[in-house]
């Protein structure tokens, strides 16, 4: 049994905190909205973040930003509950250098860090199948690897930043295809075919992927309910693009479908939709509804 504190309980920290608390570890939860943490089956409900971090032996935080995880590890209360040996496992997902600057302050008090964003949406978190994608020391993630299995399957991908950097990959690749299947839905809308049987009968082929599937059906059939909010994959679409531009790369589709998602949550007031709802901001460019 670990000792574990689990800042932030949304629409992926609930389930995450539920499975470690059903594994039987010792589970402090803290989130501002008391009444989100009560949630968590079998975990203790702490008041503040401070007190969730007191003693913990690891921290998971996954809130909604780097700056929310900033403002907490900021808090002079918490600082000085800090402790030597500690593990910090930021699973939110937030820029690299936020991470290594995060690194960087930790080991100021002998707490070691983790970045460690996931891929998988809330059905991913609630199954514990989430695509776990991990940068820090080896030493430090062989310590952390059997608790973050019970979320799903954790991947070192280098050193510290790099888990960060991997899922602004795959959010470029989640936004992209979205474009692309958005575009093949309406296609086949519009060319008098039907969409679900045409997903159906591209099953196993080289274009089928679960966003052809999923967000696909969501498209067409207008479900549009926040599993994954498009002002978050917005946010990682700029955090892709400021990457880009440290590197001095040029990435034209990751611009475009950037472009795209800022049209939607910004001018068609789509920021809480589920991204699938890139679909409208095409509908709106060939003025159709």
């Amino acid at each position: 049994m670990t000792k574990i504190a689990f800042l932030g309980i949304g629409m992926m920290g609930l389930p995450m905190a539920s499975h470690l608390a059903a594994a039987g570890h010792d589970v402090t939860v803290w989130n501002r909205n008391r009444a989100k943490a009560e949630a968590v089956v079998g975990a203790t409900i702490a008041d503040t973040a401070a007190q969730a971090v007191d003693g913990a032996d690891l921290i998971v935080s996954i809130l909604s930003d780097g700056a929310a995880t900033r403002a907490v590890q900021a808090d002079p209360t918490l600082r000085a509950t800090l402790t030597k040996g500690q593990i910090w496992v930021e699973m939110a997902s937030i820029k690299p250098d936020e991470a290594r600057a995060q690194a960087a302050d930790l080991a100021s008090f002998g707490v070691r860090h983790l970045d460690a964003p996931v891929s998988g949406g809330t059905a991913g978190a609630e199954a514990a199948t989430l695509a776990i994608m991990v940068g820090g020391d080896q030493a430090v993630f062989d310590i952390a690897k059997p608790i973050l299995r019970h979320l799903g399957r954790p991947t070192r991908v280098g050193p510290s930043g790099t888990g960060q950097l991997a899922k602004l990959a795959n959010q470029g690749i989640v936004g992209i295809t979205i474009g692309a299947v958005a575009e093949a839905m309406l296609l086949i809308e519009r060319g008098g075919g039907d969409p679900a049987a045409v997903r159906d009968a591209l099953k196993g082929g080289f274009a089928d992927s679960l966003i052809l599937q999923l967000h696909g059906a969501r498209m067409t059939e207008g479900d549009l309910a926040p599993r994954g909010r498009a002002a978050i994959q917005l946010k990682d679409m700029n955090n892709i693009m400021q990457e880009a531009d440290k590197l001095a790369l040029t990435l034209p589709m990751s611009a475009d479908i950037q472009a795209r998602f800022a049209t939607l949550c910004n001018e068609m007031d789509g920021a809480d939709l589920d991204h699938a709802a890139l679909y409208l901001e095409l509908l709106k460019r060939n003025q159709a509804s």
